[in-house]
């Protein structure tokens, strides 16, 4: 009858707060020990990914292709070509003699693999180099009418709308010839522009002899001329030691300019997955890793069924869904990765005589490895919502919560007088130095201005009354204001956050606490440890008795205090603890008694209090009179 008018009054009777909170306890402890199995998992997965031999592959080979010296002037190499005739020299020079290794040191010939060169004695050339041209027509630029006695012709910078696209030169071999691009090879980004496939090709010879005789021959006829915009030499090697291949693009940009810009790309990948027994548990990861995301994304979606749109009002649950994103990206990047290997792999080693385009497979391996990178680190960050539970983490999660709002406001401030500045340095500063050479590059300039890296001396140089007031205006404001401000909000903000957890207002609980009350509970349990939370209340229970007695208190008032000190303890537990929420929680029969008893004992203590009070008065008065 009284559980069928609580249904009533209330709604069905809810669990206790006591069970409510240990399920919670348990609930986050599971998820805590599964999430930490699977960080684990992608751990392991992730550097088994990255090979330490990667970074000295590529070492090497930019060590052999980008510094060593043009024959005869130690001063020219790769990185240092400024024009045509350098470019000539590198190419009969250096790159000649980096590609063809066919014979040991001491002029033996020690490989005889289809006339494969290899380089370094351990790196097997795959296929032959490819050297690739894009040009841009006459006239897609305009004269201006004064000038146009002295300068006829006008080439500007390259973009697939100006492309030259017709046969020049000795119009016979491919090199002269325009071949179409293919639609599957990536677009290269370079310094002064963005180049799509296909333009003027040629493929270097297995002969050393014969590949000098070219290039000979290409610089004789002007291979290089006024339209050309760029040059790339493209070439893959494989190291059987370490399963590694290397891809390397060397790019030669040649801007409306005049002059030369090198840029190059050395990617070490690992093509081929599953070679050693380390890869096929590195195999079992990944296949453990899938069954994690299938069992993360079944609990997502009962959450937001369960919750519907209250779902999206929580922060941590929009990381969880980018999270999960992130991770089927990176399987469909793994299966489009490994399903392009398995299908192109075989056809281009199959013919060593001409080009093996390795370029497309480690171009989407290393976007591959990017967003995995990317994914480990939202998986690390996603721990702070599990410890987000200790006193501290809340305390700075708190800090951060309330002073949003005026962080978003010191933020259009800041960027208003950033923004300013970096244009002003843009504009003053841009075509001289090289740090503010474009808006994007004074915006990070600025940056490191803040960090504390900067070059003082190439503004100066570049305006010696604009260079100094620009750098001390830009530390004074920005540095010793707006930082200091920033600074500021945050630790105002905090004092206030550690003040209200000082007088109580914190957290519902601790996840360290509660892990620690579990093991001490479980050593309780086994014997392994004696309770002490008893033996300490009758101690103290007989030391307050003892020193009641002692100054003069009857058995009578010592009992009656004790019965309401256990009343008191037991209700404030109940309604005043930290852990209570503000749900409403139906109040029985038996609790009403408790607390109508309790509200008697404090009536009486006070009318108590009141006459002790009112006789002291009246003695006060007394001697006064």
């Amino acid at each position: 009858m009284a559980e069928a008018s609580r249904w009533h009054r209330g709604g069905a009777p809810k669990p206790k707060l006591h069970y409510r909170k240990e399920v919670e306890i348990r609930t986050t402890l599971q998820e805590l020990s599964l999430y930490f199995i699977f960080l684990i998992n992608l751990c392991i997965l992730t550097f088994g990914m990255v090979n330490p031999h990667m970074y000295y592959l590529n070492k090497v080979m930019s060590s052999l292709f980008l510094d060593t010296s043009v024959p005869g002037d130690e001063r020219t190499n790769f990185k240092s070509i400024r024009s045509i005739t350098d470019f000539w020299k590198f190419m009969e020079g250096p790159l000649l003699e980096g590609l063809y290794w066919d014979a040991w040191y001491t002029n033996k010939t020690l490989y005889n693999l289809k006339n494969s060169s290899r380089i370094y004695y351990e790196n097997i050339l795959l296929g032959v180099p490819r050297v690739r041209q894009l040009r841009v027509r006459n006239n897609t630029c305009k004269v201006y009418s004064s000038f146009q006695s002295l300068m006829s012709e006008c080439y500007d910078k390259y973009t697939s709308s100006n492309e030259d696209t017709s046969d020049f030169g000795l119009k016979q071999e491919t090199e002269w010839k325009y071949s179409t691009p293919n639609s599957s090879s990536p677009w290269h980004w370079g310094f002064v522009g963005v180049y799509r496939n296909g333009g003027f090709i040629f493929t270097l010879s297995k002969s050393k002899s014969d590949t000098k005789n070219k290039f000979i021959n290409l610089r004789l006829n002007s291979w290089i001329t006024r339209g050309t915009r760029v040059i790339f030499i493209d070439f893959s090697l494989y190291n059987a030691n370490i399963n590694l291949f290397c891809i390397i693009r060397l790019v030669a940009e040649f801007p409306a300019t005049g002059g030369i810009i090198t840029s190059w790309q050395f990617y070490s990948v690992k093509l081929l997955r599953y070679v050693s027994h380390y890869d096929y548990i590195i195999a079992s990861c990944e296949i453990t890793f899938c069954i994690f995301l299938i069992v993360f994304t079944t609990q997502e979606a009962q959450k937001i069924r369960e919750f519907k749109s209250a779902y999206f009002k929580s922060v941590w649950n929009w990381l969880e869904l980018l999270l999960l994103v992130l991770c089927f990206v990176a399987v469909s990047f793994n299966i489009y990765c490994n399903i392009q290997i398995f299908l192109l792999l075989e056809d281009l080693l199959k013919n060593t005589e001409k080009y093996s385009d390795f370029y497309f497979l480690a171009y989407w391996y290393i976007y591959y490895n990017n967003i995995i990178a990317i994914t480990i680190f939202f998986a690390w960050i996603k721990i702070f919502k599990f410890i987000s539970f200790n006193k501290t983490m809340s305390q700075l999660s708190t800090t951060l919560s309330r002073c949003l709002k005026d962080i978003v406001g010191f933020a259009i401030m800041f960027f208003i007088i950033f923004f300013a500045y970096a244009q002003l340095g843009f504009l003053v500063f841009g075509s001289q130095v090289d740090d503010f050479s474009t808006f994007q590059n004074a915006i990070f300039a600025q940056f490191r201005i803040v960090l504390g890296d900067f070059n003082f001396a190439g503004i100066q140089q570049a305006n010696r009354i604009l260079g100094p007031i620009y750098f001390i205006t830009f530390i004074f404001f920005v540095f010793f204001v707006l930082l200091n401000m920033f600074l500021a909000i945050i630790n105002d903000t905090y004092s206030e956050v550690k003040a209200d957890y000082s007088i109580g207002r914190r957290p519902d609980f601790e996840l360290g606490e509660m892990i620690k009350k579990s093991c001490n509970n479980a050593l309780e349990k086994l014997r392994l440890k004696k309770p002490q939370k008893d033996e300490d209340d009758k101690g103290m229970k007989g030391d307050l008795a003892e020193q009641a007695r002692r100054e003069g208190f009857d058995e009578n008032e010592i009992q009656s205090a004790e019965q309401m000190k256990k009343w008191k303890e037991r209700l404030e537990k109940k309604y005043y603890s930290s852990e209570i929420q503000d749900d409403y929680q139906p109040v029985t029969q038996q609790e009403f008694r408790e607390l109508f008893l309790y509200a008697v004992e404090l009536e009486k203590e006070l009318h108590y209090v009141s006459l002790k009070l009112n006789r002291v008065m009246r003695r006060i008065s007394a001697l006064q009179n």
